[in-house]
C-alpha cells in the first residue's frame, strides 16, 4: 500500500462517530451548510434538520474533513445544560451502505465504552416519516454504567446520515427522545432517495482457498475508472464472513455474499466508510483491489484470486510487498462529479 493511502487509513481508524467534543458556539460552514431561521441544511446533499429538536439545539456545524469539498459534514447539538450531546453527520463515502455503517459503529461503541456496555436496541426504524428507512441502535451501561449512547443511520442517494447522541444514564429518556426526534425531524429534498435498510448479521462462509494471491501489473493503456462494487447493500441480502483480518490496529471481517464464491469481497475498516473491495475483474481475470473512503476511491491492480486474510492484513498495515502504490485516485465532488488522476504507469 502506498504511504499516502496508509496515512489516510490510519487517520480514519479514529472513529469519526465517537467524537463528541463540546462546541463553544454556533457557527455554520458556508460551503457545507445553509442555515435558515429554523433549520440547517446540508447544501449539496439536500438534507435538513431543525435547529431545535427534541430538547436539543444546534451549537456548531462545519466539515469533519476534506475541507471545502462539502463531502464530510457535521452539526453538533446540545441540551440546554450541555450534558446531552448529539452529532449529525452527513457524508459521502464512495461505498455507501447504512447497514455496514451501523455494524462498524456498533463495533466501535462496544470497543470504546467497555465490557459492561449492553446493546438494548438494534433494528430498522422510520426516518422522515418513512418506515424502514433507518437503523436505530441503543447502548446502555456504557462507560461502567455512567452513560447511555444511541445512534441512527440512513442511506439517501450517495449520502449516509449518521446521528450519535450520548448522555448520563439517569437521563436515558432524553437521549432516546433526542435520537427519535432527530430521525423524525430529518427532511430530504428527494424523499425517494432513501434506501430501505435493515441491520446486518453474518454467518460463516465455506472454507476459502488458503493460498496467496498474486498481483498482476496493469495493462498498458488500460483506463482506470472506479467500478460499482457488485454486492448487495443496506442489508438486502445475506453476507457471510470469509475470514478474519488481524492487524496492528485490530481485527476486521472479510465479507462476501452468502452462496456466491465468485462475487465481490469487502473488508470494512472503520465506521466512517473506509472499505477495501476486491471486485471480479473483466472476463473473470482475477479480482481488482480498490479502497473506498469519504469522497475518494484509490484504484489498484488485479490479483489472480482473492487475497488471503494475512495478505489483506499486510495491505492494511502497509507491509504488502506486491502493492507499491495506487494506479489512480478517483476524487468525488459533492455534486457527484468524479475526477480520476492516474498516479502510476509502471507495473507493480
Amino acid at each position: 500500500m502506498p504511504k499516502r493511502a496508509q496515512i489516510i487509513i490510519s487517520a480514519l481508524l479514529a472513529p469519526m462517530s465517537l467524537c463528541l467534543a463540546v462546541p463553544a458556539h454556533a457557527t455554520a460552514d458556508a460551503e457545507a451548510w445553509t442555515p435558515s431561521d429554523t433549520a440547517i441544511r446540508a447544501t449539496a446533499a439536500g438534507i435538513s434538520l431543525p435547529q431545535t429538536v427534541a430538547g436539543l439545539s444546534l451549537a456548531k456545524s462545519g466539515e469533519a474533513s476534506n475541507g471545502g469539498r462539502a463531502v464530510d459534514n457535521y452539526a453538533q447539538y446540545l441540551s440546554e445544560d450541555g450534558v446531552i450531546q448529539a452529532t449529525l453527520y452527513v457524508y459521502m463515502p464512495t461505498y455507501a451502505d447504512a447497514s455496514l455503517a451501523a455494524y462498524m459503529t456498533d463495533k466501535a461503541v462496544m470497543e470504546r465504552f467497555g465490557s459492561q456496555t449492553r446493546r438494548t436496541a438494534y433494528a430498522s426504524a422510520p426516518a422522515a416519516g418513512q418506515a424502514g428507512r433507518a437503523i436505530r441502535a441503543v447502548y446502555d451501561h456504557a462507560a461502567d454504567g455512567a452513560l447511555t449512547t444511541a445512534a441512527g443511520f440512513v442511506h439517501a442517494g450517495r449520502w449516509i446520515v449518521k446521528i450519535r447522541i450520548t448522555g448520563p444514564t439517569e437521563r436515558r429518556a432524553e437521549v432516546l427522545s433526542g435520537l427519535d426526534g432527530m430521525l423524525a425531524g430529518l427532511h430530504f429534498d428527494d424523499a425517494a432517495s432513501l434506501h430501505a435498510t435493515t441491520p446486518a448479521s453474518f454467518a460463516a462462509c465455506p472454507v476459502a482457498d488458503a493460498t496467496d494471491a498474486r498481483l498482476t501489473p496493469p495493462k498498458a493503456g488500460e483506463e482506470a475508472i472506479p467500478a460499482e462494487v457488485r454486492i448487495p447493500r443496506d442489508g438486502k441480502d445475506a453476507l457471510c464472513i470469509r475470514g478474519a483480518v488481524t492487524t496492528a490496529d485490530g481485527s476486521y471481517d472479510m465479507l462476501q455474499q452468502a452462496g456466491r464464491s465468485d462475487g465481490a469481497i469487502i473488508v470494512p475498516v472503520d465506521d466512517s466508510g473506509t472499505v477495501l473491495a476486491f471486485d471480479p475483474a473483466a472476463q473473470g481475470e482475477g479480482y481488482k483491489l480498490s479502497i473506498h473512503m469519504v469522497g475518494q476511491t484509490d484504484l489498484y491492480g488485479v490479483y489472480d484470486k482473492v487475497p488471503t486474510p494475512h495478505q489483506v492484513a499486510a495491505i492494511l498495515d502497509g507491509k504488502d510487498t506486491q502493492t507499491a502504490e495506487a494506479e489512480a485516485t478517483a476524487t468525488y465532488a459533492a455534486n457527484g462529479d468524479v475526477t480520476v488522476s492516474r498516479l502510476t504507469s509502471a507495473a507493480h
